[in-house]
C-alpha cells in the first residue's frame, strides 16, 4: 500500500509540475507580448510625433475653384432715374488686368479718336466701356459738353449728364494732387494730373461710374483731382483739339458748356486685350502719370 500511495504522490507531483511549468511559459509569453506591443507603440507614438512637427497633418490648403472676381457692379433704378438704360452688366470674374485694350471713338467732326485703356490701373472702366461698346450703347450718340477743364465729355445718350447705364462701378486711379518736381522742368513746373491726352471716367456723383469719359484736349491740374485716369489718347489729337475750340452754348442749366455744332459720337469700339508694349503717344499727348492709389 505504501507503495502505491508513493506512486500516486509522485504522479501528483509530476502532474503540478507541468501545471505550474506549463504556466510559467504563459507568464513569460504575456510579457513578451506586452513588452512587444509596448516597444511598437513606443515606436509608432516616436513616428506620429515626427510626422506631426514635420507638418504632415497639416490641413492641405482647398484649392479656390472659384474664379476670383475682378469688378463689383452696383444696381441702379433705372425707373427713379429714367435717363438709365438698361443693357445687362458686364461680367464680374476672367477679366483682364494686364495690357491694354484698344479704343476707337468715331465722330461726325473729323477722323477717329484712337485711345488706349490700361487694364491695370483701370480694369473695371475698361470692361464697362467694352461691354457698353459691344451693345452698341454709345453709337449715333451726342458729346454733350466741351468742359471748362478743357475736356470733351461722351457717353451719355441722354445728354443731360444723369445718363448712363443701369449699373455703375467705383473710382479705381484717381491721381494725387502733383508735387512740384523741380527736375521736371527748368522752371520747377510741375507735371498736370491730367495731361493732354487723357482718358478718365466721369460721374454725378463722383465715384459712381458708368459710361460717360472725359477725352482732354489740354492739360488740366486741379488741387484735388476727381476724374478716374483710365487710359490715354494713341491717335486724333488733332481732332480732338479742333473739337475743343467749337463754340459753345448755354446747356439749359445755365452752364456755357454745349457744343454749338453737335459732337456726334458715331460709333465706339473697343479691341481685344494685349500685353504688348503699349503704342507711342502722339505728338503733344503726354502719357498720364502713374497714381500710387491704382486700382
Amino acid at each position: 500500500m505504501a507503495s502505491s500511495r508513493d506512486r500516486q504522490r509522485k504522479l501528483a507531483r509530476a502532474k503540478l509540475d507541468r501545471q505550474m511549468a506549463r504556466r510559467a511559459a504563459r507568464v513569460r509569453r504575456r510579457r513578451q507580448i506586452q513588452a512587444g506591443v509596448g516597444a511598437a507603440l513606443i515606436l509608432a507614438l516616436i513616428v506620429v510625433g515626427s510626422a506631426w512637427a514635420l507638418g504632415a497633418f497639416d490641413s492641405e490648403p482647398k484649392e479656390n475653384t472659384a474664379a476670383e472676381e475682378v469688378c463689383l457692379w452696383t444696381p441702379q433704378d433705372g425707373t427713379a432715374n429714367t435717363n438709365l438704360k438698361d443693357v445687362g452688366t458686364p461680367e464680374t470674374t476672367g477679366l483682364p488686368t494686364d495690357g491694354t485694350r484698344a479704343m476707337t471713338v468715331t465722330t461726325n467732326q473729323g477722323a477717329p479718336i484712337t485711345a488706349e485703356l490700361d487694364l491695370a490701373t483701370a480694369p473695371c472702366a475698361a470692361a464697362s466701356i467694352a461691354h457698353l461698346a459691344s451693345r452698341s450703347f454709345y453709337d449715333n450718340t451726342k458729346c454733350h459738353e466741351i468742359t471748362a477743364e478743357g475736356a470733351l465729355r461722351c457717353g451719355d445718350p441722354s445728354g443731360t449728364g444723369l445718363g448712363g447705364p443701369t449699373y455703375s462701378f467705383y473710382n479705381e486711379n484717381v491721381p494725387d494732387a502733383p508735387a512740384p518736381s523741380p527736375s521736371a522742368s527748368p522752371t520747377g513746373k510741375r507735371q498736370p494730373a491730367y495731361p493732354k491726352g487723357t482718358v478718365a471716367m466721369i460721374s454725378s456723383p463722383p465715384g459712381a461710374n458708368g459710361s460717360q469719359f472725359l477725352l482732354f484736349f489740354k492739360d488740366y491740374d486741379p488741387d484735388e483731382p476727381t476724374y478716374p485716369i483710365i487710359g490715354k489718347v494713341t491717335g486724333g489729337l488733332d481732332v480732338l483739339e479742333k473739337i475743343g475750340k467749337l463754340p459753345t452754348v448755354d446747356n439749359g442749366a445755365g452752364a456755357k458748356v454745349k457744343p454749338q455744332t453737335d459732337v456726334v459720337l458715331q460709333s465706339l469700339t473697343v479691341g481685344e486685350p494685349t500685353t504688348g508694349a503699349p503704342a507711342a503717344s502722339p505728338s503733344g499727348a503726354a502719357t498720364p502719370p502713374p497714381s500710387p492709389n491704382a486700382g
